[in-house]
């Protein structure tokens, strides 16, 4: 069966030089967390290493896009040039692997005017498929006005936002999560429970901002089965009541303009809880590589969880090749050699 994964993760030396230059109190800590194992130079690899790792775990396609922030915590004049370049090295590594690799678009959100202009830029490009958001741009978060351009653009272009969870703001974190020694309040404040909460809570804000009755082909992504949204939606359509000034209820835009992506996480119960609120048309397969790894045998007995061969196919692919509108290129130059 063909897998495309959606949410698997690179970076630049410079991008991640300038991350670690941030003076302290802008700097996110969470790139700490890419220096685990061999963490570190599979992130910078977009070439030979990455398509080995995807043939050993059964992968036909990884969508790739920068480790969190991106450059969402750069200041604007750098933030546009490197997702320049990162855009351009995107699209060469897809120009080496056009059957294996496409891409998410890095965007110099501390600057609006220039994350529409660099979406303008790569929209005929064939590696660009989507959007990488991280949900907040220093104190700014995405449903501010100030990005209704940006999202207004993604709608035309149909580029699929992906809100990827980021550390939340030091006021949050300083309330909320320290307290404890400095490596279990990073932890706290990431992938043990912040990170969710603020990309669940980006989502929510745009949804009551009122993003999807102005923009109704806008599509966002929420991976970690939809960054506890999904099981909190009974409760959270409760906003309908006060929110008077939606077309709809709350819970009915998961329907039309929510997807949610597995990011790694496997598991046949989390699906079963999914498909109470969504339906299998909009779950997508993602392994968040390298910070997690796929495995052939678990990705086919996580599928024949559903009894239906038509649901597997669809969240082993289908879905991602209709959102992302994927078509497959014939190999390139790079690509025949390899096979030879």
């Amino acid at each position: 069966m063909r897998i495309i994964a959606i949410e698997e993760h690179w970076t630049t030396e410079r991008i991640d030089r300038a991350l670690r230059a941030q003076p302290a109190g802008t700097r996110d800590e969470s790139v700490a967390l890419n220096d685990r194992g061999d963490i570190p130079a599979r992130l910078l690899d977009i070439g030979e290493q990455r398509v080995e790792a995807m043939d050993a775990a059964g992968v036909d396609m990884q969508i790739i896009s920068l480790a969190p922030p991106g450059t969402h915590g750069l200041p604007a004049r750098e933030a546009v040039a490197l997702s320049r370049d990162a855009n351009d090295r995107a699209s060469e590594a897809v120009d080496r692997y056009p059957t294996r690799l496409r891409a998410m678009t890095t965007l110099p959100m501390s600057d609006p005017d220039a994350a529409v202009a660099e979406l303008q830029r790569t929209a005929n490009a064939p590696a660009h498929v989507g959007i990488m958001s991280y949900g907040r741009s220093g104190e700014r978060l995405l449903d501010d006005p100030v990005y209704d351009d940006l999202l207004a653009a993604a709608a035309s272009l149909r580029r699929p936002v992906f809100i990827h969870p980021q550390i939340p703001a030091n006021a949050v974190r300083e309330a909320s999560y320290r307290g404890f020694d400095p490596v279990t309040d990073l932890a706290l404040a990431t992938f043990g429970w912040g990170w969710h909460i603020e990309a669940g809570l980006g989502a929510l804000r745009l949804i009551v901002r009122g993003a999807f009755d102005r923009h109704p082909d806008l599509q966002i992504v929420l991976g970690h089965w939809g960054e506890m949204l999904l099981f909190a939606l009974d409760r959270i359509d409760s906003l309908s009541n006060v929110a008077t000034h939606l077309e709809r209820r709350v819970a009915e835009y998961f329907a039309t303009n929510v997807h949610v992506a597995t990011s790694g996480m496997l598991t046949p119960r989390l699906l079963r809880h999914a498909l109470d609120f969504t339906s299998v048309d909009r779950i997508l397969l993602s392994g968040d590589y390298p910070f997690h790894r796929l495995d052939a045998a678990t990705v086919t007995e996580f599928l024949q969880t559903l009894p239906d061969g038509e649901d597997q196919q669809k969240i082993a692919h289908a879905n991602a090749e209709v959102l992302y509108g994927l078509q497959l290129s014939p190999p390139g130059p790079a690509e025949q050699a390899a096979q030879r």
